[in-house]
């Protein structure tokens, strides 16, 4: 049963330390994927649940993103004769971060990849396309994708399920710390509640009692510009980001001052899909991610030469761009680039760029006719054979993966998409201290706050996976009922 929740106006005192002014079993940091699952998961398991959020509106990157959903043995899988399993697609994470992923984690996401997409699905209602998607590092298609190209018909999905809980979730109320008892144990946190972002010294400072503990999942730090580029230089104010303007360090921060280890925190990672047409992740991501790179080609215009597998990871694939000062462009045929539902948008903000002929595109993008024609034909015949012998990208014998006209083409710049490095957690979603390694008592976290389940690169479609699947164990971990009782619940409901 949950327990009544304190009035904000009388104080608790706790061990004669701490005035509270709030409490409640569970405190979550964060209103994306993580955040909301662990929140959901929690409340069903009967703990009293409050979630804050610091800006004035819910889903941080999470309503952003693409809604690509990676998932072992789903039904289109099934459909399509794909077969897959969890050994499979944690060697395809393992390859993509270069060995530095922590096996343990890598697996927890893998083998749990089906029943936290049953779980969206059939508990939440979120409803996905029927096309199977080949992801930019996967060895197999495994990729759902929602029909609006979105994460927020999922985030919505779930705030819409915290409503039917009755869980609260505070927005403009930011983490300043977490607060410990005289044994270690998180069981509460301060917070500006009625917080401007990004003015740090608005609203006003609560103490928020979590009697059972908090959930961090704050997010990553892309837009954190001095804090990124005190780990990696070259991610300095001149590159752009794909995320939105809370992404910034606090939660991070905040955990590491409670003795939280921090692991992989230089491992940035660059979208190589954006466009240097529009500002952060804007229209043209998703057409390069969709339909470019899965059906044409990236060419770098100074040569009109192809220098990468399209469908490799993208670390690979961000820098054989920036490390070698290419100028990416990706070409696309009409029978594949009609299949991007905005397309339309992208044509007309000119993000996208429509050609009649080769001789066209060439001479307006100043690219070698003679080059790109033989570059074009070589792509052709591979696609006829299904084959692609220069760099081995998955291709089949159809007309989409052909390149005729009409073109269709995106100029390229990476920009700074994922933060692959956060706090360590284990299989259980508990911080682990940097002393000794053990559980943080109190202090559990998910998504992208934390680190090791990607090293060195995530592969796409992962990360909403590995969002609610972490956190749908920290919710259930932090309520006292443990991850072994997550299940797929699709047939209760």
């Amino acid at each position: 049963m949950e327990r009544p929740v304190q009035s904000p106006s009388r104080k608790i005192r706790k061990e004669g330390t701490v005035m509270f002014d709030e409490a409640y079993d569970v405190v979550v940091v964060g209103t994306g994927f993580a955040g909301l699952s662990a929140a959901i998961e929690a409340r069903e398991a009967g703990c009293s649940v409050l979630v804050i959020e610091k800006m004035r509106v819910p889903g941080g990157n999470s309503a952003i993103s693409g809604g690509m959903f990676a998932v072992v043995g789903s039904p289109l899988q099934a459909a399509a004769g794909v077969q897959d399993s969890p050994d499979v697609l944690a060697a395809d994470m393992m390859r993509a971060g270069k060995g530095l992923n922590h096996p343990d984690l890598v697996r927890t996401v893998a083998d749990h990849s089906l029943e936290a997409f049953l779980w969206t699905r059939d508990h939440l209602g979120v409803a996905y396309d029927d096309d199977l998607i080949h992801g930019g590092g996967h060895s197999i298609p495994r990729t759902y994708i929602t029909p609006n190209c979105s994460g927020a018909a999922i985030v919505q999905a779930m705030l819409v399920k915290c409503r039917e809980l009755g869980i609260p979730v505070r927005m403009q109320c930011a983490l300043k710390d977490l607060v410990r008892d005289r044994t270690g144990r998180v069981v509460g946190l301060s917070v500006q509640d009625g917080y401007i972002f990004p003015m740090p010294d608005s609203g006003r400072i609560l103490a928020v009692e979590a009697r059972r503990g908090v959930v961090l999942a704050s997010g990553g730090f892309s837009q954190d510009v001095a804090f990124r580029s005190a780990l990696n230089p070259a991610l300095d104010a001149a590159m752009d980001t794909t995320n939105h303007p809370g992404a910034t360090a606090e939660g991070l921060v905040a955990a590491m001052r409670v003795g939280a280890l921090p692991v992989h925190l230089s491992w940035i990672q660059l979208g190589p899909w954006t466009s240097r047409d529009e500002a952060g992740w804007g229209v043209g991501s998703m057409f390069s991610v969709l339909v470019g790179f899965p059906y044409g080609i990236m060419v770098d215009a100074t040569t009109g030469r192809r220098f990468v597998n399209e469908l490799t990871d993208r670390l690979s694939r961000a820098r054989r761009i920036c490390l070698a000062g290419r100028d990416p462009m990706v070409i696309v045929g009409a029978a594949a680039a009609t299949r991007y539902p905005n397309l339309a948008q992208c044509l007309k903000r000119q993000v996208v760029r429509r050609y009649e002929t080769l001789e066209d595109l060439a001479a307006d993008q100043s690219i070698d006719l003679k080059a790109l024609t033989a570059t074009l034909a070589a792509y052709n015949q591979g696609v006829d054979r299904g084959a692609d012998p220069e760099f081995g990208k998955p291709v089949k014998a159809d007309a989409a993966h052909r390149v005729e006209p009409p073109y269709y083409l995106a100029r390229l710049k990476p920009k700074v998409h994922y933060c692959n490095g956060g706090v360590l957690i284990n299989p259980r979603a508990q911080v682990l201290d940097a002393q000794g390694l053990a559980p943080i008592p109190g202090l559990y976290a998910a998504g992208e706050v934390t680190g090791g389940v990607n090293g060195a690169c995530r592969i796409q479609g992962v990360a909403i996976c590995e969002c609610i699947v972490f956190g749908r164990i920290a919710g259930r971990g932090v309520a006292g009922v443990g991850p072994s009782a997550i299940v797929d619940r699709s047939d209760q409901d």
